[in-house]
């Protein structure tokens, strides 16, 4: 898309993914807002992932590779906005919290189509949307990737299979170095340590499964925690409110 096409500042696609389904890495010219009204998103760049339920969206700026994963069956909304309106916003991917309001302008643009600056009424809607995005509270929902071969496996895996229990020494091995080696990397690459960062990995697959309606417990166990109460505990240290408040949109 050019971005003086039409005279044109935002543009929207609404697609249903089915669950696993991948869109391989890519860019856009335009800025992007993610948001899905069902499913999980996963979204990988060369340096980071996010995990993204559909209380929240995701903002990549233009010229970002980027690859999306689905898991479960995913409705994606997406708002294409042009420079320079998207000027105020991140110039890192980030994640968002959908308030109601935001929510349904996002739905109302999806209705409209598109906006065009020179047209009063629609240039009056984008500038609201920006407000609302860039007044948006941002959430820590990113983790970020090892270069390290062996530690990027690692982390890998633990993203990809957070209910698996096996020690980080077997995951270490399996991925072809020592545990020492990686509890040198993660520190170096990520800024995190190597149990931080799996935790980490638990704790945002758990926020995704209960953004999307899934029970407390099932999130537990699907997290790799063995107790409840223990999962209670790291999830509010992770993001100050519990699992029960969370699933009910309250954190």
């Amino acid at each position: 898309m050019s971005e003086a096409e039409d005279g044109l500042d935002v543009r929207s696609l609404a697609a249903t993914f089915r669950p696993g389904t991948i869109l391989a890495e890519h860019r856009h010219g335009w800025g992007q807002l993610v948001f899905a009204t069902r499913g999980i998103l996963h979204v990988r760049t060369e340096a980071a992932l996010w995990v993204v339920p559909p209380t929240r969206a995701i903002w990549i700026p233009a010229g970002v590779a980027h690859a999306l994963t689905m898991q479960g069956e995913v409705a994606m909304r997406t708002l294409y906005i042009a420079a320079p309106r998207s000027a105020p916003l991140p110039d890192a991917p980030t994640v968002l919290t959908v308030l109601p309001l935001l929510r349904e302008l996002i739905l109302h643009l999806l209705a409209l189509g598109m906006l065009h600056r020179d047209r009063a009424e629609e240039d009056r809607l984008a500038a609201v949307l920006i407000d609302l995005l860039r007044t948006a509270p941002h959430e820590d929902r990113m983790l970020p990737l090892p270069r390290d071969a062996r530690a990027r496996r690692v982390a890998l895996h633990c993203q990809q299979a957070p209910a698996d229990r096996r020690s980080l020494t077997a995951l270490a091995r399996e991925a072809g170095g020592s545990i020492r080696t990686l509890q040198r990397a993660f520190p170096r690459e990520t800024g995190l340590t190597l149990e931080a960062w799996r935790q980490k990995a638990r704790l945002l697959h758990a926020a995704g499964l209960l953004g999307d309606g899934a029970s407390v417990t099932s999130t537990a166990l699907d997290s790799g925690y063995d107790s409840v109460a223990a999962f209670s505990t790291a999830f509010r240290r992770q993001f100050g409110t519990s699992p029960a408040r969370y699933r009910r949109g309250e954190g």
